[in-house]
């Protein structure tokens, strides 16, 4: 979220693991050392395996460094084509992670598939929470996000909540699947490639947890979304040697 960090990978030899940086210059704005503040405050604050993990930050020179677990899959966006049965078990656990942030009262408000991230293991986390936002009795004012995936109160100025976030969510799985912007009715699916049945009403309704097209991935498989991921990793490098 912040336009001026270096991200980058680093390995700690005492807890034996790879860790992603963000490395962000302390000369910003108010406005964004508030941002960085907040998203410290709130991975300090997130225990669960749908939020990515916060290990530490410190600061060096004019610079602090924000720690955070490394997911090898990256972001949900550089993907393309995603299998229903892999889809479905994403949207589980951004729904989830999404549930878990609303139990805090806490607003992601910049829920696009560029914040959610998938790894080789299989999990799926939610990520970036520069903008996210402390709720007061569930509603508020201000104007901050990412305009493409923003609900409609909140592009007006109005006061909103939970249901800002779950309008992201339905707009940011539009995307993926239709591979292009939605900015207009939630699109047709192509011939052949989802269970309409599911998935179409899905789309419309955005994505209540007792939905049917939620339940049915709600098997805890992360075999799949691994397969998947390991499947389209090794592509890409095969691509990659291919150009060289």
């Amino acid at each position: 979220m912040f336009p001026l960090f270096l991200s980058h990978r680093a390995y700690h030899r005492l807890g034996n693991r790879v860790l992603a940086v963000k490395v962000i210059p302390l000369d910003i704005t108010v406005e964004l050392q508030k941002q960085i503040m907040s998203e410290l405050e709130i991975l300090y604050k997130c225990d669960s395996s749908y939020i990515i993990t916060f290990y530490s930050a410190f600061f060096v020179e004019n610079r602090i460094s924000i720690c955070t677990e490394y997911m090898d899959g990256g972001s949900l966006d550089v993907y393309r084509r995603i299998p229903e049965h892999v889809l479905g078990r994403i949207s589980v656990a951004v729904v989830k992670g999404l549930t878990y942030l609303w139990s805090l009262k806490i607003l992601h408000r910049d829920v696009k598939p560029s914040n959610m991230l998938v790894n080789t293991r299989g999990q799926v986390k939610l990520c970036d929470f520069g903008v996210s936002t402390q709720l007061v009795n569930s509603i508020a004012k201000t104007y901050v996000g990412t305009n493409a995936y923003m609900a409609p109160e909140r592009i007006s100025g109005e006061q909103y909540g939970i249901h800002s976030d779950v309008w992201s969510v339905g707009i940011s799985f539009m995307e993926v699947i239709a591979e292009c912007r939605c900015l207009c009715d939630p699109p047709i699916l192509p011939v052949g490639q989802f269970n309409t049945i599911n998935l179409s009403p899905f789309l419309y309704l955005l994505c209540p947890q007792d939905h049917a097209f939620i339940l049915h991935y709600d098997d805890g498989n992360a075999e799949v979304v691994s397969m998947w991921v390991c499947r389209c990793l090794e592509e890409r490098r095969a691509q990659a040697q291919g150009k060289m």
